[in-house]
């Protein structure tokens, strides 16, 4: 899942980086209200974590003008501990939650979770296709035979084949998702970490397997 932090103190914006990126989400990360609405136009992302308090433009507006243009993605506002009147208008513009500095790490990763999960309307942190199950927590791909704990890419890749079995995911879609629009990492990269996952799925004994279509993109489907 790939997350854009908007957050004009360096120091927390790092810090918050570090901890979504240790818990196998892609970041981008902007430190003002402008970039964050450049940011916005032009990228999916699964959820953003945006501090009240921004130079150039503020949280609320930013939240207030994606909102107004059908901008549906979950959204956590950051604010200070006494600004009860920020966090009753951010959650009147839209936002889906909110949390007070200073906050805990667990606590931040839980709220990310849960709005993710409401927007997929998932219950749980397991995927389940065939005989495999993803686990979003602990990033373990297991079947009853073996289990492997994945690296941040691979979770990445396979949470989003296995969130849309059926579905041809094209390689464009994997570099700007996982990677970033600004990257410098060649596009083949995406085969290499396809190439571990089958690799895996043949290892588990998976009755799933990833088809190729050639020049269009990858697919979970049932053997």
């Amino acid at each position: 899942m790939r997350v854009l932090i908007c957050e004009d103190e360096i120091d927390l914006a790092d810090g918050l980086c570090a901890i979504l990126k240790s818990n196998k989400y892609s970041v981008d990360t902007v430190y003002d209200g402008e970039q964050a609405l450049i940011f916005l136009e032009s990228e999916n992302y699964d959820a953003v974590i945006l501090d009240i308090m921004m130079p150039k433009v503020d949280g609320i507006s930013v939240l207030k003008t994606i909102r107004a243009k059908g901008n549906s993605v979950p959204v956590i506002i950051l604010t200070a501990k006494s600004e009860i009147e920020d966090k009753v208008q951010g959650l009147d513009f839209g936002a889906d939650d909110y949390l007070t500095k200073p906050f805990n790490a667990k606590e931040l990763l839980a709220r990310v979770r849960a709005i993710t999960r409401r927007k997929e309307n998932l219950t749980d942190n397991i995927l389940s296709i065939g005989n495999v199950k993803l686990n979003r927590t602990t990033f373990n791909l297991t079947t009853e035979d073996k289990s492997f704990k994945l690296t941040s890419k691979e979770f990445q890749m396979i949470e989003m084949l296995m969130s849309n079995p059926y579905r041809v995911i094209s390689t464009e879609t994997f570099m700007d998702k996982i990677w970033g629009y600004d990257t410098d990492t060649d596009i083949s990269i995406v085969w290499v970490y396809i190439s571990y996952l089958r690799k895996k799925l043949i290892s588990l004994n998976a009755n799933i397997k990833i088809k190729v279509t050639r020049n269009i993109g990858y697919s979970l489907e049932k053997k």
